[in-house]
């Protein structure tokens, strides 16, 4: 039996006001409409790259609160633009993790300048940094907090993808661990993009694993990413990579979501192209995409903020690498039929409500799903938050490519 996945709620709660919009979700053939509802709350969301220095502005900062993005995180060349960025994300209800070179060089000083700012979330330290930079990374993050122990340090990690000579440990786990061990912060957070042309990276899932117990080992939330600007052998996200990515992140306890990345980057060692924003400026479709993912988030973040998870395992004919297949179910569950096609099935609680979540593994074609209950209390969790009563007996879903289905049951 697997020991729960323990997530505290998230420590720094954000209100903002965003609108929802109705979607459906895997197309009940036998439910009753309910006017019951999934208790809204705002999942920190976070723009990758966002609005750049020379961009600021209030329109633009509009623009990015429109999608229900309500983190932004950019670079900033100087403190001074930081305060600039800071008093117009705060004009749109937004929250900033800042960035700039005095953060480094005059820590304590610049700590004191931002710290009552009522935009400021936390302070960017590093991305991707190697098992040799954690000692400078912990030192880094006490000076920070002397000052300030009220807004988070932002430290993200590499993906299990990357070759343990980079990483300067022992292997990946280890590198995880030790970084857990050695820097004091308030979440976990990684990066991985699965997607790559029409197939799934295989060791994505295992890397959501290993992420998932030093969450549960260390009792610290974790935060995931999305990949939402094409590069490279990544290519142009369509709404069903964007799905499978942010519902399989969610199945395994993500208490949030990164984008990565809302504007599109110079094109350098990457070919970055495509972002919701071009790099001029310019909406392209993912803007679109974006804003209808954050619309769903919104209205299941009742589901999954500060849930526990129970356990994660996978069906099909084959499953992902580092997971494990389903065997058994929980009460009221007597059978789930996915056919050869796989699915990740999570069990999570939260409050006194308990939740299966099935993901359709697949972002290429829908998954046509039998489940068989014995009770007359389970209900779908549909797109909008309100949720149909199931009979008891058997039940029919079509599940759209990377699209989740969630039950609700006593």
């Amino acid at each position: 039996m697997n020991r729960p996945i323990l997530n505290i709620r998230q420590l720094i709660i954000f209100i903002f006001l965003i609108s929802i919009s109705s979607y459906a979700s895997g197309m009940n053939k036998t439910g009753q409409q309910t006017s019951d509802t999934v208790p809204q709350q705002t999942m920190p969301i976070l723009a990758w790259y966002s609005i750049p220095e020379a961009f600021s502005t209030t329109e633009r900062f509009g623009e990015l609160a429109e999608t229900g993005i309500n983190l932004h995180f950019s670079f900033y060349s100087n403190a001074n633009e930081v305060q600039k960025a800071l008093d117009l994300a705060g004009n749109s209800l937004l929250k900033v993790i800042i960035s700039c070179p005095e953060l480094e060089t005059e820590t304590e000083k610049t700590v004191r300048r931002f710290m009552y700012h009522p935009a400021l979330a936390g302070y960017y330290l590093q991305d991707e940094p190697t098992a040799s930079q954690f000692g400078k990374l912990r030192e880094w993050v006490k000076r920070v907090r002397a000052v300030d122990s009220i807004h988070y340090c932002y430290i993200n990690l590499f993906p299990n993808d990357v070759k343990p000579r980079k990483l300067e440990a022992s292997g990946y786990r280890s590198y995880v661990n030790r970084f857990l061990k050695e820097v004091s912060v308030w979440f976990l957070s990684f990066d991985h993009y699965p997607v790559m042309g029409e197939t799934l990276r295989p060791i994505w899932y295992e890397n959501l694993e290993i992420i998932a117990a030093a969450s549960r080992k260390y009792n610290l939330p974790f935060w995931a990413f999305a990949l939402t600007t094409a590069h490279d052998y990544y290519p142009v996200p369509d709404m069903a990579e964007l799905r499978l990515q942010v519902y399989s992140n969610l199945a395994y306890g993500a208490q949030a979501i990164q984008y990565f990345t809302y504007w599109t980057p110079p094109v350098d060692a990457y070919d970055f192209h495509h972002g919701p924003i071009t790099l001029d400026g310019k909406r392209t479709n993912a803007y679109d995409l974006i804003k209808a993912m954050n619309t769903e988030i919104r209205a299941l973040s009742g589901v999954f903020l500060g849930a526990t998870v129970m356990s994660v395992h996978h069906t099909g004919t084959t499953i992902p690498k580092g997971t494990k297949r389903l065997k058994k179910l929980p009460a009221p569950f007597l059978k789930i039929d996915t056919g050869n096609s796989g699915a990740v099935v999570s069990y999570l609680k939260n409050g006194d409500k308990k939740y299966l979540i099935i993901v359709n593994r697949s972002f290429l074609k829908p998954l046509d799903l039998r489940i068989e209950l014995n009770s007359n209390s389970v209900r779908q969790v549909l797109k909008n938050g309100r949720v149909n009563l199931l009979p008891s007996g058997s039940a029919c879903f079509q599940v759209e490519a990377g699209d989740v289905l969630i039950l609700r049951y006593n």
